[in-house]
């Protein structure tokens, strides 16, 4: 009986790893790419309607361009 139980013990660890492997195939990636260009309009829109101070928008538009 011993023999058994550790048997059925085998087969649901190997039944539960096995089970977590992937899900199913039902991965989906979605990748957005802007160009610098792009972040810079999107800055400086922003900073003209006042949505950022100089201060900001002076900072983002250094880290955009670190990005190159």
């Amino acid at each position: 009986m011993k023999a058994t139980a550790k048997l059925l013990m085998v087969m649901v660890v190997a039944g539960m790893t096995l089970s977590a492997c992937g899900n199913g195939g039902n991965t989906t990636n979605q990748v957005t790419t802007t160009t610098v260009g792009e972040e810079l309009e999107a800055l400086e829109t922003a900073y003209a309607k006042g949505l950022l101070t100089e201060d900001e928008y002076e900072k983002q538009r250094k880290k955009i361009l670190s990005k190159k």
